[in-house]
């Protein structure tokens, strides 16, 4: 079979031009499909699109890109190079972290820096970080296989490299618990599992396997994309157009057509039709199945069952547009007094939290595009309970935001930050659910809890119709920009293979 010929012939429709959907488009045209992304809001991104307030520029979600090689094999896997369509640069330090007693630690993938910022901070423990890069480095080495092919079979989860992960996966325990075995100092186990966030959970509930998300960042580094890192959906949609993929803006789609079991086309909001062979759903996973999937086309995921599955936590977010340029890292991480009460209130009391674990990016220290000169776009990230906690974000936004600006002031050197503020955007939860289509204003999607990974989340391949494909956070592999990138890898593979196109 001459499969680029078969290709020619097969339609596939995108919904959603997030990183997934757009990774898609960019494989499946290279392999010489005709592929068509509609996209409901009038830019590209979704939640990696980006937000402009007057002369001041956002990225509206994702702000670290770590695995930037699985970036990189995706151009050159559709015969590309990646630093065509962006510039990414390293970061060093990658980031901060403060406590609240102006402790910090600076962290660098310069792995002789790091031992010597360990051994100044907390003396004795470097040799427990020798420790952690050599056998957290076999555990990415084996689970990274695992993460890069589809689980649509109860059998494929006898693969052979997922065989050989099985003894590094610790199933059982907890990726606080797991740091146990590498540093005694509470400050320092919490440095290297706040990554947990990533994923929407608690350090003291995440699965151990996701210690190779710190990993990962001492081992190949944390980049920043110049412009923000919703640059990266920009560059893969001008690689996709070139190639000859087709994207249309301002189009929502109202529901996925079926004919039995399979999938058919797509209908449109303004009543448009549009036939198609495959249909590759990059829509918000909750979102896509309460809503895109007409009634009855869902067995596995109804309504009722999507409601009642395991969901991240959400995010407060402030987007600041500033007068002012101040000497803080690109990023830094600021952990309240009593860490664990904070991840309790959010992941299992469900109530606003007070100790106000943040996330903030100074990006204008490092892109001087994103603001005037002297001036800086400032992004803080609050995670907060998802709409399943009964809190009226109306009520409580206002509250909220003079809380978190009134930390920064008192722990970072924003001493005066209020003063300085022309331009200013917060989204709360109920902003992510209604603006953004994220159910219950999950912001990083399912949980990634042992129930909801491999076989266990919902498959690339979407077992409820045939000729439908899911990517995105809420699908294999999970949620973060190189997991993504991956699940609309997986997708375009899976789509290629059909046809003999692969």
């Amino acid at each position: 079979m001459d499969g680029r010929k078969d290709a020619r012939e097969k339609h596939v429709a995108i919904v959603g031009a997030g990183p997934g959907g757009l990774t898609a488009a960019m494989m499946l045209a290279a392999k010489g499909f005709r592929v068509t992304v509609f996209e409901k809001r009038d830019r590209i991104g979704g939640r990696n699109s980006e937000i402009a307030l007057g002369p001041y520029r956002f990225d509206a979600g994702p702000t670290f890109l770590m695995m930037k090689f699985i970036l990189d094999e995706v151009f050159e896997q559709s015969g590309l190079k990646c630093e065509d369509f962006m510039n990414c640069v390293p970061l060093d330090p990658m980031y901060r972290l403060q406590w609240d007693d102006d402790a910090h630690l600076d962290m660098t993938s310069d792995h002789g820096a790091m031992r010597a910022a360990i051994a100044a901070a907390f003396p004795g423990e470097e040799a427990g970080f020798d420790e952690y890069l050599r056998k957290e480095k076999v555990r990415f080495d084996r689970m990274l296989p695992c993460l890069q092919k589809p689980y649509s079979t109860v059998a494929s989860m006898a693969s052979p490299d997922l065989l050989k992960a099985l003894p590094h996966l610790s199933i059982g325990r907890s990726l606080y618990g797991i740091l146990g075995r590498y540093f005694r100092e509470d400050r320092l186990k919490l440095s290297f599992t706040f990554q947990s966030k990533y994923l929407g959970m608690s350090p003291w509930e995440c699965p151990a396997a996701f210690a190779i998300l710190s990993y990962v960042e001492h081992a190949f580094g944390v980049y920043h994309v110049m412009g923000g890192l919703n640059r990266i959906s920009h560059g893969l949609a001008l690689a996709a157009a070139q190639l000859g993929a087709t994207i249309r803006l301002g189009a929502p789609v109202r529901k996925v057509l079926v004919r039995g079991r399979k999938t058919v086309g797509l209908e449109l909001e303004n009543g448009e039709k549009i036939p198609c062979d495959d249909v590759v759903l990059n829509a918000d996973f909750g979102q896509a199945m309460t809503t895109l999937i007409p009634e009855g086309g869902a067995r596995k995921y109804t309504p009722e069952r999507v409601r009642h599955m395991r969901y991240s936590c959400s995010t407060f977010m402030l987007y600041l547009g500033l007068d002012k340029l101040y000497d803080m890292p690109h990023h830094t991480i600021l952990f309240p007094a009593d860490y664990r009460r904070n991840v309790e209130d959010i992941f299992v009391n469900g109530r606003v939290p007070e100790g106000r674990a943040m996330y903030i990016r100074n990006a204008s220290v490092t892109d001087p595009d994103l603001a005037p000169d002297g001036h800086s776009a400032v992004y803080v990230l609050v995670p907060v309970p998802n709409l399943a906690a009964d809190i009226d974000w109306s009520r409580e936004k206002s509250r909220y935001r003079d809380s978190v600006l009134d930390r920064i002031a008192a722990r970072t050197p924003m001493t005066d930050i209020r003063e300085h503020i022309r331009e200013e955007l917060v989204l709360t939860p109920e902003d992510w659910q209604s603006e953004y289509d994220v159910f219950l204003g999950a912001t990083f999607n399912l949980a990634h809890t042992l129930g909801q990974m491999l076989y266990f989340r919902p498959h690339n391949s979407f077992n409820d119709l045939d000729h439908c494909y899911l990517a995105g956070g809420g699908t294999h592999p999970g949620s973060g920009v190189p997991t993504i990138i991956e699940s609309g890898r997986i997708a375009a593979d899976l789509i290629a293979r059909r046809y003999g196109a692969s």
